[in-house]
């Protein structure tokens, strides 16, 4: 057995592509177009996975847009996606750029959290040791749920 993927509904697909591709670094893999079912399937891997094997990559995330309207709830009763980052200071700084509110600042150098536009609560860890603790996040509160 293998993990393959995570899925989760999205609602727009461009804020989702901004928010999973252009701000949190992820790469478009495959997209399928299922006109019969009404719906998109767009799957997001991790760049250092790209060029991998199948065996060697880690799990990705699969957008799921149903074509027609719904509204979702509840987005973090299954908990959190978890990414580890190279510099968790520039990934959090390139999201709040992009307009995403940091939830759970890396306060200690190691950990944050942030949500996605549908409210997927997304984990993010630093590789390796934890970066020296440094301002704007040394000092700035949780916002919000994360």
């Amino acid at each position: 057995m293998r993990y393959l993927h995570t899925m989760v509904r999205v609602t727009d697909i461009d804020a989702s592509l901004r928010f999973w591709r252009d701000l949190l670094g992820l790469t478009e893999v495959r997209r399928m177009e299922n006109e019969k079912g009404r719906f998109t399937l767009i799957f997001l891997a991790a760049p250092k996975d790209l060029g991998r094997s199948a065996a060697e990559r880690s799990p990705e995330v699969e957008l799921t847009y149903n074509w027609d309207p719904e509204t979702y709830s509840g987005g973090r009763n299954f908990g959190h996606l978890a990414y580890r980052v190279d510099d968790i200071h520039a990934i959090c700084q390139r999201l709040a750029d992009g307009g995403v509110t940091i939830n759970r600042p890396p306060r200690d150098g190691h950990m944050a959290f942030v949500r996605s536009p549908d409210g997927i609560s997304i984990e993010l860890l630093q590789e390796g040791e934890p970066l020296t603790p440094v301002e704007p996040w040394l000092s700035m509160p949780n916002t919000g749920e994360w």
